[in-house]
């Protein structure tokens, strides 16, 4: 039977890079996407040692290791034609560098994954073939599809006066808090990306769970005019302009996160004041 270009169907939705899972594509090919294995879970690196004399065992720090998944199902096209160049699709889409794949759930969630196994596609018929497409996300969480984004200058008070009069009158200061809150909703730790664009002498980012000994990051250099310092928590990079490795100028004790179901808040420090200098902080919510 024809498929309606841009239905959904029933079963599982997602998409590897441009290619969409679950719905039928504008040339009405049908793409059912029947299973999705290793989305609930990537497995754990951790390991027991026997506790001698006593019973049981001494636990070592658990990790999760890099999540591979297998997205599986079903290619009905219009004809023998349609049916080849989707297979041709599909092994396009399964890259050998970074690709970005979203599973449409309640809360849609992404990864980016590589291909890390040979695609078995089979005929089934002249118009439909069976897949299994092997990927890996060497980054386990599964973040939101929504990037979240925070801005703030150096902190400052201006304005504000009280005037002599019979009756005093009053001007309001103008505050700006030179902080940031994040908060992230998922069950699992996510960390901050953070740029701070210059003019700015010797910045400093303060982050702060409430729960202990806040976490600094301090910058020894000068950024002038125009420039930017890029700072990733999680690839724990620091780069001036997009190109040039700084990581030697930075001193940081430990990497920030943002612990699952909490919020931090996000302080910008410099030696100097700086009125055009901002700190700008990108995170997604994660989930295990």
């Amino acid at each position: 039977m024809p498929y309606t270009p841009g239905a959904t169907l029933d079963g599982l939705q997602a998409s590897l890079g441009d290619l969409t899972l679950g719905g039928v594509d504008s040339a009405g090919v049908a793409w059912y996407l029947q299973t999705l294995e290793g989305w609930d879970s990537p497995d754990l690196r951790s390991s027991y040692t026997d506790r001698e004399g006593d019973h049981g065992s001494w636990a070592s720090p658990a990790y999760l290791g890099a999540r591979p998944l297998t997205l599986g199902g079903t290619i009905v096209a219009p004809s023998r034609e349609d049916l080849d160049l989707a297979m041709d699709r599909l092994r396009a889409a399964a890259s050998l560098t970074d690709t970005l794949l979203v599973v449409q759930e309640t809360i849609p969630k992404q990864a980016v994954v590589r291909r890390s196994g040979k695609p078995l596609i089979q005929y089934v018929s002249a118009n439909t073939a069976t897949y299994s497409v092997m990927v890996t996300a060497a980054d386990p969480r599964r973040y939101s599809i929504t990037l979240q984004t925070g801005t703030t200058a150096l902190p400052s008070t201006t304005g504000g006066l009280t005037l002599p009069a019979a009756t005093p009158w009053t001007v309001s200061a103008t505050t700006v808090t030179g902080a940031i809150t994040a908060t992230n909703p998922g069950t699992f730790a996510t960390r901050p990306v953070f740029t701070v664009a210059g003019p700015v002498q010797s910045p400093k980012v303060v982050v702060d769970d409430g729960g202990g000994e806040p976490i600094s990051l301090s910058y020894s250099q000068t950024l002038i005019s125009g420039e930017s310092l890029v700072i990733d928590c999680a690839a724990r990079t620091v780069m001036l302009n997009g190109t040039a490795s700084r990581r030697r100028y930075l001193t940081v004790t430990t990497w920030p996160e943002i612990p699952a179901s909490g919020t931090v808040r996000i302080e910008f420090r410099a030696a100097i004041y700086n009125s055009s200098a901002t700190l700008t902080a990108q995170w997604r919510p994660a989930w295990m």
